[in-house]
């Protein structure tokens, strides 16, 4: 099955590539850990080409959306951690103070208005409600 070795070497090479905490980078204990893995996935045939057919099919269904390098190239990050960052920044550090409590629309809407403070559209938002509350108070006088 050419899907399942081509998995498998690329599996057996991204691993020994990694730095591996618990092991080392390329160390005789990572190669085993490695072997082992590919082992298991031998021996238990049925669950390892699920697992592969899976992985292919996402592969394949999402091969615009993993070109990691002409994201590189187009200056975007690939990891989640820029985003991971920004979420605590935003939502956490506010809603999340001691003793704070939120009903979830609130909630959302102090995120709303965070989320425009730090993407620069704030200004224009507020100016948008503000003339919605305008148009509110005072109609627009209809002619007879």
């Amino acid at each position: 099955m050419r899907k399942r070795s081509w998995i498998i070497s690329i599996v057996l090479n991204t691993y020994m590539s990694l730095p591996m905490p618990k092991y080392g980078k390329g160390s005789n204990k990572a190669r085993e850990w490695v072997e082992a893995t590919l082992v298991r996935l031998f021996h238990n045939q049925v669950e390892a080409d699920g697992a592969i057919t899976s992985l292919w099919n996402y592969l394949e269904e999402h091969q615009k959306r993993v070109d990691y390098g002409a994201a590189r190239r187009g200056g975007y990050h690939i990891g989640s951690g820029a985003i991971e960052s920004a979420n605590k920044f935003i939502g956490h550090v506010r809603l999340k103070r001691s003793g704070a409590w939120w009903y979830r629309s609130f909630a959302n809407n102090i995120l709303k208005l965070r989320c425009a403070k730090y993407n620069g559209t704030y200004d224009r938002i507020i100016e948008k409600y503000k003339e919605k509350k305008r148009a509110e108070i005072y109609p627009p006088l209809r002619s007879l």
